[in-house]
């Protein structure tokens, strides 16, 4: 069985999203600044990357094999359409289904009871790969529960100075992580920390 995982892009004052959804064309830069071409499984969306990013977003790409995310993200991004990028199925942890869903047939599943189901019914489906859970507050709640193994930091040099947070409030503080992995890139840091349980 694969890992749990979070992982976000990551301003240098810990935002993952400035105020009323900005900054986004700060947090993705890296995503189109470099000369290598990684497409996605959705071909609305390709990326073009430095060398150490490309490497990276494969690795994520093929090391997922389902995704966690909340009812929040999944209005923000449309349901990506109905295909996420990654091309893996997505499970939305939400009190309530949408009722005007456009996309029935897409491999997205609405959970109404809860993140520990959310993610139990990711890892069935994962199987051997590894489950991601969206950052910010779906995030805390996986971390404060003890469900995260792995940390993803994609730090981008920008300071946004208000915004949504990476995690929010532990309620479970201080949560301490292992020596980090570091990959430097053009206009990001990757770093890769396990979870201390």
């Amino acid at each position: 069985m694969g890992k749990v995982t979070t992982s976000a892009s990551m301003s240098l004052d810990g935002f993952i999203a400035g105020p009323a959804e900005t900054g986004f064309e700060h947090l993705f830069a890296w995503h189109r600044n470099g000369d290598i071409e990684v497409p996605s499984a959705d071909p609305r969306w390709s990326f073009r990357l430095s060398p150490p990013s490309a490497e990276h977003l494969r690795q994520q790409m093929a090391a997922f094999g389902a995704l966690v995310v909340g009812r929040r993200l999944f209005d923000v991004t449309q349901g990506w359409g109905g295909r996420h990028p990654f091309g893996v199925p997505v499970y939305v942890v939400t009190h309530r289904a949408p009722a005007d869903w456009a996309h029935p047939e897409a491999p997205f599943t609405f959970v109404t009871d809860g993140l520990h189901s959310a993610i139990q019914q990711a890892k069935a489906t994962a199987g051997a790969r590894d489950v991601g859970v969206a950052a910010g507050d779906l995030a805390r709640q996986a971390l404060d529960a003890g469900l995260v193994d792995e940390l993803q930091v994609d730090l981008v040099p920008v300071l946004l100075g208000a915004g949504t947070r990476l995690v929010g409030d532990l309620a479970n503080a201080p949560l301490t992580l292992g020596t980090p992995r570091v990959v430097e890139s053009a206009g990001v840091t990757h770093l890769y920390y396990a979870v201390n349980k």
